[in-house]
Order: structure tokens, then sequence, then C-alpha cells
């Protein structure tokens, strides 16, 4: 029998002490960190709202961050070596600043936890006698948004002149935000600590026990890896010297600086990315796929290679396998013209459904794999078991972590029941919006997506289910209309989402001995400095800038989806879908079907990352890139041996490198042209 190593004891946990830590957590790294903060906060929402240039944040693995390890390696610390070697900084510090970096970059800007500050007005501003809107909005309390007064009249100076901007001589009204961004804060707050708490108890899990890959730590791990060696003449890191991260690199930036310079200058050729298909899909039954989006990324096909072979085939597969559901469908008579109306009618029974039941059957797989950890921890919470060696070095103990979590997530309730909601239905939502966060957070660690999104929205789908309408719980009487408000102010746009970024980060943390606990407490103050910065920064766009003027989700789309949403709840009467429940049993089997090939059958190339992702934006827009990453792989390992395709990695790294390099230069120069709309990422 294979021999298994026992766990430490307390007293053996006991001999070690602070110094078993890598500093990481420095003073000047506190202050570095809470500085760029400062100016993420206050530079993002210019880039993301006023220009729409390529994100700084916005991804997993955010240009924003990768920019500031760039040039702490490139510029500061070769400047501190000059005049001694102890001064420059060591390889956990710039790691430190990376992860603080996560959050600086996500916290403001595009993504669910920024959009709120329009929407709160907006949905008033696009309220007529027509579309009714204001007679659900004003059941809003005074509290939730500036828009309405405490008598429950609108305050139309608040919202028109966010829209229009202020004449000379008026002011920004403070005072009728402070209260709802106050709110705001403290429910945001809340979702951040229930988030930080859970990727505490997860990240043993997913880290040790199942050791994922990760893949989105390998680009700042490997910039790093030799940065504290000895060699005193080496001004850059050996990844550096590498001639194919160099040959990568230079492809990425030759494609872009190509590309930017047709946008100034139209007589310069360009280097397409893209191949529009519509043209060739437009006979029945292939134009119910409205086309095959292939679009090149480069930073999404260098980190695809790094994928293993079943996630990176499974993401672009299971794609394509959705798609030709639909062709099935016209061939079986359904009375479909393109994707636009089929996400709309008929087709969300076996395309969004199939969505939500995958995210509950994955969900399920998640928890009933990790049973014993988590038994393990809420044993540890209700004092039934001793802390092991793993526990000492997470940023919480399991005990605070699991409280902390049971008492964020109640105070989000609470927060829903006092904004209008029944407490079953606050229950619901944010029981969902937790699902929603802990399988996209897996598809991050796993699966390696740049960013992640989802497609079916937790009413909708529960209305299919168990219908909606009065003597249902979705109905007017449980506040349907302020959970659909809450909705789409929250869980409709996943993108900005701090979850994967705590993840990484404890992984991140454990591995390199960096002090769990003290990197808990900076990127708290990270958070806290974004979010008022942030959100003040939002405020202002509008009033000083026109909201008229910035991007469209921000000003217009997301609004009146919010307001809509919150109208027709009230208005729709809806009973249960036979076909919505038929198509989530269907998608529950084939994760459990794949789940039980995969466990048996070394050869089975599928994995439900890639079915549960299958129909959502970011797989539509980066399906191509991943495919050509997996095959550059596969081609490579086939034909060379794995020990080429290992060798060839810094080829695809320096590819997505060279793609940051680039962005973070074109959004200089957008920013000193004023050129907006100019974007190198998914927009």
């Amino acid at each position: 029998m294979k021999a298994v190593k026992s766990s430490p004891t307390i007293a053996e946990s006991a001999l070690e002490t602070p110094s078993d830590y890598s500093p990481g957590v420095t003073f000047r790294v506190v202050v570095l960190s809470l500085l760029i903060a400062v100016f993420f906060a206050w530079a993002i929402p210019v880039i993301d709202y006023r220009f729409s240039n390529t994100f700084l944040g916005a991804t997993h693995l955010p240009p924003g961050a990768i920019g500031v390890l760039l040039v702490l390696m490139m510029v500061v610390n070769p400047l501190l070596r000059l005049v001694s070697k102890r001064f420059s900084f060591r390889r956990n510090e710039v790691l430190t600043v990376y992860m603080s970096c996560l959050f600086s970059t996500l916290t403001v800007g595009i993504g669910g936890n920024n959009y709120f500050v329009s929407f709160i007005i907006g949905s008033f501003y696009y309220s007529t006698r027509e579309n009714k809107w204001f007679d659900v909005l004003k059941g809003l309390p005074p509290w939730f948004t500036p828009a309405l007064n405490a008598d429950g009249t609108q305050n139309r100076y608040v919202v028109e002149a966010w829209y229009t901007g202020l004449s000379q001589g008026q002011s920004i009204p403070w005072g009728a935000w402070f209260i709802p961004l106050l709110a705001w804060g403290a429910f945001f707050a809340a979702s951040f600590g229930m988030m930080a708490c859970l990727s505490v108890i997860l990240r043993a899990q997913w880290g040790e026990r199942e050791v994922l890959a990760f893949p989105l730590l390998r680009l700042p791990l490997t910039l790093t890896e030799d940065l504290d060696g000895d060699d005193k003449y080496a001004v850059v890191g050996r990844f550096f010297r590498t001639p194919l991260m160099w040959t990568g690199f230079s492809i990425a930036v030759f494609i872009q600086a190509l590309r930017g310079l047709n946008l100034y200058f139209p007589d310069v050729p360009t280097f397409p990315l893209s191949i529009n298909t519509w043209p060739l899909m437009t006979e029945a039954p292939w134009n119910q796929i409205a086309g095959l989006p292939l679009l090149i990324y480069p930073i999404a096909v260098g980190i695809a290679y790094f994928l293993s072979g079943e996630v990176g085939f499974s993401l672009w597969f299971f794609f394509l396998f959705m798609k030709m559901q639909l062709v099935v469908a016209a061939l079986l008579g359904y009375p479909q013209a393109s994707l636009p109306q089929v996400m709309e009618s008929g087709g969300a029974v076996f395309h969004a459904s199939q969505e939500s039941g995958a995210f509950f059957a994955y969900a399920a797989v998640i928890f009933w794999t990790g049973r014993r950890h988590f038994t393990h921890v809420f044993q540890r919470a209700i004092r039934r078991a001793k802390p092991t060696e793993t526990e000492r070095n997470e940023a919480l103990s399991y005990p605070v972590a699991f409280w902390g979590f049971l008492g964020c997530f109640a105070f989000m309730v609470a927060w829903g029941i006092a904004a209008g909601m029944s407490p079953l239905l606050s229950l619901l939502l944010w029981g969902s919006y937790l699902l929603i966060a802990v399988v996209l957070s897996r598809v991050v660690a796993e699966g390696g997506l740049l960013f992640v999104h989802h497609n079916w929205q937790p009413l909708g789908t529960f209305a299919g289910l168990i219908g909606m309408g009065p003597g249902t719980l979705l109905s007017p009487s449980h506040g349907i209309a302020t959970a659909a408000f809450m909705e789409a102010s929250t869980i409709q746009d996943y993108r900005g989402s701090l979850m994967p970024s705590f993840v990484q980060s404890f992984k991140l943390a454990h591995d390199q001995k960096i002090h769990g606990k003290k990197l808990f407490a900076l990127i708290t103050a990270v958070i806290l400095v974004g979010m008022v910065v942030g959100f003040s920064m939002n405020v202002r766009l509008g009033y000083e800038n026109s909201g008229l003027g910035l991007q469209g989700w921000l000003r217009e789309w997301g609004p009146r989806n919010a307001g809509s949403n919150a109208y027709s709840m009230t208005q729709e009467v809806a009973s249960p879908d036979i076909m919505a429940w038929i198509w989530t049993i269907i998608a529950v089997g084939i994760v459990w079907a794949t789940m039980v090939m995969r466990s048996r059958f070394a050869w089975f190339p599928l994995h439900p990352l890639g079915y549960v992702m299958a129909v959502s934006y970011p797989i539509h827009a980066l399906w191509f890139s991943i495919f050509v990453g997996w095959g550059a792989k596969s081609l490579i390992t086939k034909y060379s041996g794995v020990e080429s395709s290992r060798k060839v990695g810094p080829l695809f790294l320096g590819l997505a490198l060279g793609d940051v390099a680039m962005m973070l230069f074109w959004i200089c120069i957008d920013g000193w042209q004023g050129r907006t709309g100019h974007q190198l990422m998914p927009g």
C-alpha cells in the first residue's frame, strides 16, 4: 500500500514561525499598491466609459496589472539596482503588487459592480407615460436611489443633470447621492466579503486536492521566476533573454501596430484578425446559427496554448455543438430565422435552459467533489476539529471564513428584504448569485478564460420552472420588481466580479509563501479605495461630461433593460414550462454523463466546462482563438513530443505579452489623440 503522509500535529505546527513566510506585503508595497489603486480608480472609468477603449481591467489577466508588473521589472528595478541590489523589489513584492492590481483594476470600470450608478437614475430618465416604468420604480425605498425624494416623488434635477451635464453655476448634488452610495457600497462590501471568505474555503480544495491548472497565473509567474537570482549583471530575467519569447512578442506587436496605424492612417495596410462568415451562411438551415465568429485575439491564443487538451478541446467543441442544435431545430420545423430571434423566442428553451441546468449540475459536482474538505471546514467552524498546517497559511482561519461567509450572505439577503423583496425571493436571488460566482470562478481557475459571463438570468429561469404571477414566488406582492431591478444591476453582467481574483490571489500567495492575512488586509484596503474613488468618478463623469456621451450600456441600454425588466415582471403571468424542465434535466444529464466518462476512461476528450460556457459571450468571442491555441499545441505535441511542446511555450507567452504591451501603448496614444472605440480586447 502507498504510505499516506500524516498531517502535522499542533505541536509541530507551533514550531514554525512567521519567518517561514517570504516577505511580500512590505511597507513600500502597501503604499505603492494604494497609490496604484487611486490611479486606476480615476483612470479606468475615463477609459471605459468616456473613451470606450481597451479595458485596463475587465479581465482576469488585466492589462493594467501586467503593465504595472512590467514597469516594476523593466524600469523601477534596474534603476534601484544602480544604487544597490538590496533596494530592488523582490519577487514576492512584485507578485503582491500584481495581486493588488487584480482588485484595483476590477473594482472599477466595466462590470456589474459599477453599473448601478447609472441604473438607479437612468431607469427614471427613460421612464415615460407610455412605458409606465415609474409606476413600479416609485415603490423603491428613497435610500435605494437619489432619483426619489423622501415623499416618493422624482428628483428630476439629480437625474437630468447627470445625463445632460451641469450648467454653469450648478454643482454635483452630492447630498442626494450620499445615502444611496453608502447603501450600495455596504451591499457590495458584503458581497466581496462573501466571495473572499468562500475563496479561502475553496483554495485548498482547488489548489491542492484537485490541483487545478490556474492558467492565468502562468504569465506573471514566468515573468518573475528568476527575479531573486544571484546574477548581479542581469538587468532582466531569463524569460526576457529567450529568443522564442521575443519571436512571439514581435508577432503580436507587428500585428497590433499595423492595425492601430491603419486606424489613424488608412493608407497603411491592416492585418485582418477576423473573417465575416455571415455571407457564407445565408440559406436554411445554416442561416439559423447567424454565422460563426472567426476572431483571433493574440492574448487568448497565447493563454489557450497552456490549457489541458480536454479543456481546450471542449471549450470550442461545445460551442459548435450548441450551434448545431439550432440547425437541427430548423430541420425539425422550429420557426426561427436567425440567432438573435432564437435567443429571444422559443430557442431560449433549449439554450438558456441547458445553460442554467449545466450551472446547477456543475455547482453540485464542485461541492460533491469537495465534500470531505467542506465537512472539515464546518467541523472547524463548530470547534469539532483541530486546525491543520494548511489552515495556518490561509488568509483567514476556517472558523472566521465560514462564519464570515454566512454573515455576509445574511447581510445581502437582509439588504434585499429592506429594498422590498420577500425573504424567500431575496434568498433565491442571492443564492443564484452565489452559485454563478462559484461556477464562473471555477471556469477561470481551470479553463483560463480571460473573462467570464453567463447568459441565463435567475428570475427568468425560475419563471420557466415554477411560473410567475399572482400566487407564485415571482409575483408583485413578493417584490419581483425590486428583484428584477437588482438582478439587472448586479447579476446580469458578471464580467467585473472579484471572486476569481480572490481565488487566484490566495492560490498564488499560498504557493509563494506570502503572508495570507497581511495580503487579505492589503486587498481589503485596495477594494475600499477603489470603491470610494471609483463610485465618485462614475457620478462625476455624468455631471461633468454629460452622461449621454458615455459608453452605451452605461448610459442607455443597461438602464432601459433594468427599468423594462422591473415593469414587465409585474405584468406577466406564466405557468411552469414543461420544456424548460426537460431541457434543464437534459443538461444535468449531460454534465453527469461527462463527469462519469472522464472518471472511467482516460481517453475521453470532453470536459463539462465547455458545456457550461457554450452559449456565453466569452466563448462566442474567444472560441476560435482557443481553437488556434489548442490546435497548435496538439500538432506540436503529436509530431514533436511533449518536451518540444514545453520548449515552445515561451513563444505563446510572448504572443500574449506582446498583445498586452500594444494594448497599453494604444491606450496612451488614443488618450493623447482623443480617439474613442479602439478596443484590442472583446468589448
